[in-house]
């Protein structure tokens, strides 16, 4: 019987468990967007995961969300992430880099530039800036010919990736960054071939994942969506075909996985399972919601006909989740407060569970 704790093959790697850390922002990156000892740490802490996640990584500066994110866009940047994946590493553990464009949620304070997206069509809310939190602003909408630039910055991050000893890549489909903005049907007012209709709407996010594919290789490229999620104002016509349509394509290059989150009711996902024919990682509870995720939501997904859940949250406080999911043992709270707030106080200050005496 398959269960939590049952051995998966994901591509070329051997996990031990279906557990998936997922991607968090964490904002502990150094000045010029360079990996830190804290970060190798914090990860090496967490490689009981069958698979590590990282916080999403900036493909090039344009695409920077949010100050304090870490990039895979320069040599310096390389360098510094294989401290990070040789920790994982010595501690068994296995790494992919989310690939993360920020798009429109981004702010000229914190990369100098004027944020681009498909259209001239501002987030709603506010964004984080070295000045506090500002209005986002709206974007420069991309000319059809830079297009492929920003299609092809998700190729170069992921060989950067490797280069930095990652075991593969996630672009970052979800929650209203690029890959999604792209995806909308009110964020993206498009009338040329990335617009418009769903095939349209899809193109984007088919050609990103392609080239990331065609660079390392397709086992170990995969993607994270939120079908129907609001983030950031996004909306999205006709959810159910845009993301029958999206696997359809997707389903075709042999990927290593698609990442849904549970954005949308159950009936939808399963269907999109049905739809999917490789490995899907479910994260089963809504990013930043009310619900933490646990032992049960695990075993409901698996049960529909997911091969790995991710936790994100959980993982925060619980280094040792792994364990923690695995003997019933009580999985501790994070501090909110020190979620984006940097330094090691809420990001190294979590242990292990101390058994009493």
């Amino acid at each position: 019987m398959t269960t939590l704790f049952t051995g998966y093959r994901l591509g070329d790697l051997v996990l031990p468990n279906r557990v998936v850390m997922a991607p968090m922002t964490r904002v502990r990156a150094a000045a010029g967007g360079l990996a830190t000892p804290s970060m190798a740490r914090y990860y090496a802490q967490r490689a009981t995961a069958g698979l590590i996640v990282t916080e999403g990584v900036q493909p090039n500066l344009i695409g920077q969300s949010n100050p304090g994110t870490p990039g895979l866009h320069t040599d310096d940047q390389v360098t510094a992430w294989r401290t990070v994946t040789d920790a994982v590493h010595t501690n068994g553990g296995r790494v992919f880099a989310q690939i993360m464009h920020g798009g429109r949620v981004s702010h000229p304070d914190t990369t100098g530039m004027q944020p681009v997206g498909p259209s001239a069509v501002a987030a709603v809310g506010e964004v984080f800036t070295p000045n506090g939190r500002q209005p986002a602003r709206a974007p420069r909408a991309l000319d059809t010919a830079e297009v492929p630039e920003h299609v092809h910055s998700y190729a170069d991050a992921a060989r950067r990736a490797v280069d930095a000893g990652f075991d593969g890549v996630e672009l970052h489909g979800a929650n209203g960054y690029l890959i999604s903005q792209f995806l909308s049907s009110n964020a993206n007012l498009r009338t040329d071939r990335y617009g418009g209709s769903v095939t349209n709407r899809i193109r984007f996010a088919v050609e990103a994942v392609t080239a990331t594919a065609e660079a390392i290789g397709a086992d170990r490229t995969g993607i994270r969506l939120s079908p129907g999620g609001a983030f950031w104002g996004i909306e999205e016509a006709d959810v159910a075909e845009l993301y029958a349509a999206l696997l359809t394509e997707l389903s075709r290059l042999g990927l290593a996985y698609i990442h849904l989150e549970a954005t949308i009711g159950e009936e939808t996902l399963v269907a999109l399972r049905r739809i999917w024919p490789g490995t899907l990682v479910m994260n089963p509870v809504l990013p930043m919601g009310p619900k933490q995720a646990g032992r049960s939501d695990a075993d409901h997904w698996l049960g529909l006909g997911a091969d790995l859940i991710s936790f994100g949250r959980a993982f925060i406080a619980n280094p040792d989740l792994v364990e923690r999911l695995r003997t019933g043992l009580p999985i501790a709270p994070a501090d909110e407060a020190t979620y984006f707030e940097g330094g090691d106080n809420g990001y190294l200050t979590y242990s292990a569970y101390q058994h009493s005496a």
